[in-house]
């Protein structure tokens, strides 16, 4: 029969120490390996590959924007800080940024489609086709082709879909809006390319709709009085309860005792 014995505690005690001190060896050994490894050189961020339908973006412009900003290597290096600063570079959207072993990075960016100059003329913001304000060289597109939106802070996307509702509708007689214009106090005003200046009210979308289609359906019926086409209309106030007044290009709406504008009802 064999029988064991419990080691004296001096021997355990002995045995436990030694296990530790070994588990610490262990534990200073691969950290100094991973030491080694983040530090080096071998393992730095030695390119950087840019993909997507990259049009406007240049090499130069992520040089200089993205470049400064990048810290680390391969194993450090913050993903999503490196997100912020390839989208910090003009004309990108959105990037999505991957690590490619030993030493790359990879992003796919999207870059902003242009829909609409933003704010007063002279500066650089624009409005993507998402209803995003961003900042980016107006010269690198054909400004002249693109319409022109205003509204307060953080109103963007509100005047966009405001204008994908209105174009159409203009259109209807050949119009195209040029500005589009949210005010302060919630009141719409359009432009068009033909020099008329058109001013909606306030309200919701669909009473603009329904004012808007007032105007363009009894237009070409108002201006023919007058032997004119719809495209002499150089402004017109919607905001009346029942109809709208004109100014017609080549038209006097003024008199001696009555100065008044020429008017369209719902009659």
């Amino acid at each position: 029969m064999n029988t064991s014995l419990p080691l004296p505690t001096d021997v355990r005690l002995m045995n436990f120490g030694a296990a530790v001190l070994m588990l610490v060896f262990v534990l200073l050994t691969l950290g100094g390996a991973a030491s080694w490894v983040l530090r080096h050189p071998a393992f730095a961020i030695q390119s950087i590959l840019v993909q997507g339908e990259v049009v406007r973006s240049h090499a130069a412009s992520f040089r200089h924007h993205v470049v400064p900003q990048l810290s680390g290597n391969f194993f450090t290096i913050n993903l999503a800080q490196a997100k912020k600063a390839f989208e910090s570079v003009p004309w990108v959207r959105e990037a999505v940024v991957h690590r490619v072993f030993p030493g790359q990075l990879r992003t796919v960016v999207t870059e902003h489609e242009p829909m609409a100059t933003w704010g007063e003329e002279g500066g650089n913001f624009m409005v993507n086709e998402q209803g995003q304000v961003f900042e980016a060289p107006v010269e690198e597109v054909d400004i002249e082709k693109l319409p022109r939106m205003l509204g307060p802070e953080g109103s963007s996307p509100m005047v966009t879909r405001m204008y994908r509702v209105m174009q159409p509708l203009f259109q209807t007689l050949d119009f195209n809006i040029e500005k589009m214009e949210l005010t302060a106090r919630g009141s719409w005003r359009v432009w068009t390319t033909s020099g008329a200046q058109i001013e909606l009210g306030r309200g919701s979308e669909s009473e603009l709709v329904e004012r808007t289609q007032l105007l363009l359906k009894t237009l070409p019926q108002v201006t023919a009085r007058y032997n004119r086409t719809p495209m002499a209309l150089l402004g017109a106030d919607l905001r009346h309860k029942d109809g709208y007044a004109l100014r017609l290009r080549g038209v006097s709406t003024l008199d001696d005792n009555n100065p008044k504008n020429l008017e369209g009802s719902r009659r």
